[in-house]
């Protein structure tokens, strides 16, 4: 063989060996989802529908407020509505209607009144509790209530620890609101099938 055959084929070799390894070492991208195993996240059990009832205490004024506002209505929606008022929440729940009753967890989140002409509010909350085998977990709701309505019905959206995959509804009743302080006691229901 003459040296220029010698060397094409030792270039040629050599560029195969160069295409084989670098397109050997090329990893496909990796999907951006894959099917697992229901097994893997405790999907394999049957939900449990459970139901809980605890007191949202909404403390708006004072020293000790657990509601403040972050944005304040623009004066021209500054109507009994309160349009376009937002407050962030950080409300504890309690087991019965007092407020000096059992704390079982907190209602962290915000709302904003989102009607021009009613008390309709846009409601965004983790239910973080603190009781039993459920310290830890949360609820997520996200829904519309309509304040003066007697009954009112948000969607559970999700929630973590116990509840991860959550979903379901929770019931709203207004028990009390004080004209003056601003403040509200909330009866929740809330209907949450997990596993």
């Amino acid at each position: 063989m003459t040296p220029q055959k010698t060397l094409t084929l030792f270039f040629f070799l050599l560029l195969s060996f160069y295409t084989f390894t670098s397109s050997a070492t090329i990893e496909a991208e990796p999907a951006f989802g894959n099917p697992i195993d229901q097994k893997l996240l405790g999907q394999d059990k049957e939900p449990t529908l459970s139901h809980f009832k605890f007191y949202w205490q909404d403390i708006v004024g004072g020293p000790n407020a657990t509601s403040i506002p972050i944005v304040q209505p623009i004066p021209k929606f500054n109507t009994s509505s309160s349009f376009g008022l937002v407050r962030v929440i950080d409300n504890v729940l309690t087991i019965g209607p007092n407020l000096t009753s059992k704390v079982i967890g907190r209602a962290q989140g915000f709302y904003v009144s989102v009607s021009e002409t009613e008390l309709d509010l846009l409601m965004v909350e983790s239910f973080v509790f603190y009781e039993g085998r459920y310290n830890g977990s949360t609820i997520d709701i996200v829904g519309r209530n309509v304040a003066l309505n007697k009954v009112r019905e948000i969607p559970v959206v999700g929630g973590s620890g116990v509840f991860r995959f959550a979903k379901g509804y929770a019931e709203l009743r207004t028990l009390k609101f004080d004209a003056v302080s601003g403040d509200t006691l909330v009866q929740y229901d809330v209907f949450v099938s997990h596993r």
